[in-house]
C-alpha cells in the first residue's frame, strides 16, 4: 500500500500545483509589429527518416488593422505574401489566410497560410506547423524588431 501512495504523491502535487500560481502575471500581448528571423522547412524522408533543413531568413509585419506581409529572403524557399490573420490567445494559435496563394496547382514555395501554434513573449516570436504524417515541419525564430 506504500508503494502505490508513494506513486500517487507526485500527480496529487502536480494537480494541486495550479492552485499556487502568482496573481500578479501580465498577460502576453498578442503579436503585433515587425519580426525578423528564420523561417526552417524541415523535411523528413518517409523511408530513411533522415531529415533535410533549409532556412531562409526574412521579415514579418503583422498588423491587427491591415494583416499580414512577408519579405526578406523570398527567392527560393519562402513565397513573399500578405494577406489577413486571426489570434486565439487561448490555444497559443495564429491563423493566415494568404491573399497570394494559387488557386489550383502546388505552389513551389511555402506560403505562410493556414494555422500555427505559436509562443510569444513580447519580443521572442516562434511558429510552426506541421504537414501530413509529421514528415514536413514550418518553423519560424523571429525577433520583434519595432
Amino acid at each position: 500500500m506504500k508503494h502505490k501512495l508513494l506513486y500517487l504523491f507526485p500527480f496529487l502535487l502536480a494537480l494541486t500545483s495550479g492552485c499556487f500560481g502568482s496573481k500578479n502575471s501580465t498577460p502576453i500581448p498578442s503579436p503585433d509589429g515587425t519580426f525578423s528571423g528564420q523561417f526552417r522547412l524541415i523535411q523528413k524522408h518517409s523511408k530513411t527518416g533522415i531529415s533535410d533543413t533549409a532556412t531562409a531568413n526574412i521579415q514579418l509585419v503583422l498588423d491587427l488593422t491591415t494583416g499580414y506581409k512577408v519579405t526578406g529572403d523570398t527567392s527560393t524557399l519562402h513565397a513573399g505574401s500578405y494577406g489577413d490573420y486571426g489570434v486565439n490567445s487561448i490555444y497559443n494559435t495564429i491563423t493566415f489566410v494568404d491573399k497570394t496563394y494559387p488557386k489550383t496547382g502546388i505552389p513551389t514555395k511555402t506560403h505562410l497560410n493556414g494555422q500555427y501554434q505559436y509562443y510569444y513573449d513580447g519580443s521572442t516570436f516562434q511558429m510552426v506547423a506541421f504537414g501530413a504524417l509529421d514528415t514536413l515541419i514550418l518553423q519560424y525564430n523571429l525577433k520583434k524588431t519595432n
